[in-house]
């Protein structure tokens, strides 16, 4: 069952007398209990998109247009006091960069303390006990609520963010890079915990992320950004296995193969497009190996090349591939 849908979502920012088109024309939906992977290079517009969701832009931010149905509520649409209940609630981030996302002058536990009486009136005793079932919930000794975040390692304050991101048992968890600074070990368990919480509250998750190893690990659903605009959207499965973007597969041969360590990397030549001068055709034809003439002028729309499967594309629709690079 459908629990998120997002419909043609465009956020500008307005800067120095400039527009920078971040988000344009973003689509996508999310199941009760489902995950999808948010992948793209630096600046493409994946957290962009997640804090418009959220309805947390900075003051320069702008949501043009669009439609972000939460079981059937356009969040975009509710006055400021409704999406307070709607944020944490309903719908919940764990920020990037959890040291920066958490006060260091308050202890961990009064801040998931706040986030529960934000949304609940309940004596202190039972926030108490709520605030240490949810540390034992990420793998944190419930002991630990009286520490600051500055005593706590990066991989305990990543399990805190996670924490106070459940706090108020929301239907959706947002994680921004929620690996990002963490060594591989650290970052193995925060996506293990990640995945059975999912399982355990039948939480739908949607992971940001430019490492395609995490989206392998953790999401069944794949949309892949390019200068703020869907380039391709399927399951996991057909993204790593039958990539039709040219960009798309650029990244996978940008990541490491396991079963041929040795296989050198491609890189992507060239430099996503500046936000303030998008070209007026297809975002990645000045990078890409396989661009016709019209590629240049004509913006490519999403094509279902097979079902469930979106391409932005002008190849996209023949015969469902682009060709080698």
């Amino acid at each position: 069952m459908t629990l998120l849908e997002v419909r043609n979502l465009t956020v500008e920012y307005h800067a120095n007398r400039r527009v920078y088109r971040a988000v344009e024309e973003l689509s996508f939906t999310v199941d009760q209990g489902g995950s999808l992977g948010l992948v793209g290079e630096s600046g493409c517009g994946k957290t962009t998109a997640m804090l418009a969701l959220m309805r947390l832009l900075p003051d320069a931010g702008r949501i043009v247009e669009g439609e972000v149905l939460l079981d059937g509520t356009d969040l975009l649409q509710v006055s400021t006091a409704a999406m307070r209940e709607y944020r944490w609630g309903q719908i919940s981030m764990v920020f990037q960069g959890a040291m920066n996302a958490l006060n260091p002058v308050r202890t961990v536990g009064s801040q998931i303390a706040e986030a529960l009486r934000r949304h609940d009136t309940v004596p202190n005793e039972q926030v108490r006990r709520e605030v240490g079932r949810l540390l034992e919930l990420v793998g944190v000794s419930p002991s630990r609520s009286g520490e600051y975040p500055h005593q706590y390692s990066g991989g305990m304050r990543q399990r805190a963010m996670i924490a106070m991101a459940l706090a108020c048992r929301p239907k959706v968890v947002i994680a921004d890079e929620p690996t990002t600074a963490l060594d591989v070990m650290v970052q193995a368990q925060i996506l293990d915990l990640l995945q059975a919480l999912q399982r355990e509250l039948n939480l739908a998750v949607i992971m940001v992320t430019h490492d395609l190893g995490v989206v392998a690990e953790l999401c069944e659903e794949v949309l892949v950004m390019y200068g703020g605009r869907m380039a391709e959207y399927a399951s996991a499965d057909v993204i790593y296995n039958e990539a039709v973007h040219p960009y798309t597969r650029r990244l996978l041969l940008a990541f490491p193969d396991i079963e041929d360590p040795r296989a050198e990397l491609a890189a992507i030549p060239g430099h996503p497009p500046p936000l303030d001068n998008l070209p007026p055709g297809c975002r990645f034809e000045p990078r890409c190996g396989l661009a016709l003439d019209e590629c240049r002028q004509i913006r490519p729309e999403p094509v279902e090349v097979t079902p469930g499967h979106w391409v932005s594309c002008l190849r996209g629709g023949e015969g469902g591939g682009c060709g080698d690079e």
